[in-house]
């Protein structure tokens, strides 16, 4: 079963002592991302700043917390989307900390193990959910 929040993902980090290991979690988390309507990978839902191509779709339920579609043409990539989404997703605006949830990532280390491209990517999609959450 894989890590449902932050913390689980940072417990299964520490369990495992190989990065090569710790991939192919975040891949394993990118698949499990449900499908992306493709009619919804527009320029106006791409995410400037990745190498990679990236898309955010934001939708709000009554009670207004935010709900992400999300995806990417690279797995790796995907998987840093849905890391991300783990700790943003079904939360109200006022409730999104994404320096918080940066923290959190920096945390597990992936910085030192990121391209300089992916990394940047990452600081992009956060970004751009700060920007949505508070639109």
């Amino acid at each position: 079963m894989l890590p449902a929040t932050l913390d689980e993902v940072a417990d299964e980090f520490d369990a495992l002592d190989e990065w090569d290991d710790r991939y192919r979690l975040l891949i394993d988390l990118g698949r499990a991302l449900p499908p992306m309507d493709s009619a919804l990978k527009t320029e106006a839902t791409k995410v400037r700043g990745c190498a990679s191509q990236v898309w955010l779709f934001p939708t709000r339920d009554a009670e207004g917390r935010l709900h992400f579609a999300a995806d990417s043409d690279a797995a790796i990539v995907k998987g840093l989307v849905a890391l991300v989404l783990l700790g943003v997703q079904d939360r109200r605006p006022a409730e999104i900390d994404v320096s918080a949830v940066k923290a959190r990532l920096d945390a597990l280390g992936l910085a030192r193990h990121l391209s300089s491209n992916r990394t940047q990517g990452l600081a992009s999609m956060l970004a751009r959910i700060g920007e949505l959450a508070t639109a």
